[in-house]
């Protein structure tokens, strides 16, 4: 089982998030758009390999996507659902 705060310092290291720390990111502060992180679909696609190679979770239910990914707290709960099935 992960933890958001692990999940939110993967993707600070991953993505090479600069200027934000794990404690800036709140648990359903938005990934994507201008509210939020400010993630866009590249960045998607790199946060989609590094789930599969820091966790060993795909992200292979493409119309839930955006639900998934709609913040920390959401993909935190979708990975660990993977990783107990």
């Amino acid at each position: 089982m992960i933890t958001i705060e692990k999940l939110k310092n993967t993707l600070i290291q991953g993505l090479n998030l600069e200027d934000i720390t794990a404690d800036e990111i709140e648990d359903n502060m938005q990934i994507f758009g201008d509210d939020g992180l400010g993630l866009d679909s590249v960045d998607a696609i790199e946060l989609t390999l590094i789930i599969e190679k820091e966790f060993g979770v795909k992200i292979t239910n493409l119309a839930k996507a955006e639900e998934i990914f709609a913040s920390c707290e959401s993909l935190t709960t979708y990975i660990n659902d993977q990783l107990n099935n």
